[in-house]
């Protein structure tokens, strides 16, 4: 008997090591519906990018290359009157903001009070630098967008400025020297809104790869964050989606994953965008087909289970009820396995 149980604790144990790997990874995963192009009010023939949500999901700022523009690449606005209506028509936010040369808008603050782009306007550091465009209320217009610094950007290209949801992470992508491919993803930090943005500190080689990182999205709980890189594993020959994930803001990032063939294509698929509800991802695809060169899709996420059903990945092994599978409940289990010495919790084990 002794020798049974001994062999199924040695069970247990495997199974509870396999857990935790395996419930990290499927934490990594997520249930995407079928990708749907945005439509002619949003996409052209020309190439659209780089859409940018608004918190309340009824409005969308992207990039486009379209005719009547001020520059090479310029900032555009479409709103709707809820999250379940069809785009409005798109409308060029005129030359207070965009200017001759490229302007890529990337991210919104979540009180939609400061939109974040990159341009290789005059008057900066490098090839291509971040700026930040800001307006008095949400029916202001939109002010001269004004350069992010000298700490923040670098003597290279610093592009896709993506502000977390409380405003005090800015995710961006980077050639400048010290990373690991051509394109890196750095973070850069501020104690409080007001505060002036630190040195910015490279993701690392988890992330990171010589193949190049670039789109940053954070999600609003920032637990996830999704990007574009072409490197091996993906299903195309250009761009990939992919996706990182971590337990907390203070835990380290997992290995990256593809976010499947679903989304990914045979061609270009990037510029990824979380909704804040977490809902909806909007990406650019020209390999979904459209009007353009890129268009502007969405994808619904449907619910997956959450902590306490009976087929979440954490709920297996999770002893001490924090739903995360970790050696905090090994430690619970190694602490409370040999309580039991009734034939039944043979049978358990």
């Amino acid at each position: 008997m002794k020798r049974l149980n001994a062999f199924k604790i040695s069970i247990v144990l495997i199974v509870f090591a396999a857990t935790i790997v395996l419930g990290s990874i499927s934490n990594a995963q997520l249930n995407f519906g079928d990708p749907v192009n945005l439509g002619p009010n949003i996409n052209s023939t020309a190439s659209d990018g780089f859409p940018v949500i608004s918190p309340d999901g009824c409005t969308m700022y992207f990039t486009s290359n379209r005719p009547g523009g001020y520059g090479k690449d310029d900032i555009y606005v479409a709103t709707r009157e809820s999250k379940d209506d069809e785009w409005g028509p798109a409308v060029n936010l005129g030359p207070s903001v965009n200017d001759a040369d490229y302007d890529d808008v990337y991210s919104i603050s979540s009180d939609g009070l400061s939109l974040y782009l990159y341009s290789d306007r005059s008057g900066g550091y490098g090839g291509s630098d971040l700026y930040v465009t800001t307006r008095a209320t949400t029916s202001s217009p939109w002010g001269t967008p004004v350069n992010l610094g000298a700490t923040v950007n670098s003597a290279s290209n610093d592009y896709q400025p993506n502000i977390s949801h409380d405003g005090l992470s800015m995710y961006f992508s980077s050639n400048r020297s010290g990373g690991y491919g051509g394109l890196d993803l750095w973070v850069t930090t501020r104690a409080t809104t007001s505060s002036p943005w630190s040195t910015p500190v490279n993701l690392g080689a988890i992330i990171n790869s010589s193949s190049g990182e670039y789109a940053p999205s954070i999600s609003s709980h920032g637990l996830s964050l999704f990007f574009a890189s072409t490197r091996p594993g993906g299903f195309g020959v250009d761009d990939d989606i992919w996706m990182t994930t971590r337990n907390s803001e203070s835990n380290p990032w997992s290995p990256p994953v593809n976010l499947g063939p679903k989304i990914n294509t045979p061609g270009r698929d990037g510029s990824p965008n979380i909704s804040a509800d977490g809902h909806t991802l909007y990406f650019i695809s020209a390999g979904h087909g459209g009007y353009g060169y890129n268009d502007i899709f969405k994808a619904p996420i449907y619910d997956v289970p959450t902590c306490g059903d009976l087929d979440h990945p954490y709920t297996v092994g999770d002893f001490n009820k924090d739903c995360r599978v970790d050696v905090y409940d090994f430690l619970v289990f190694i602490e409370h396995w040999l309580e039991c010495t009734a034939p039944e919790c043979d049978e358990t084990l």
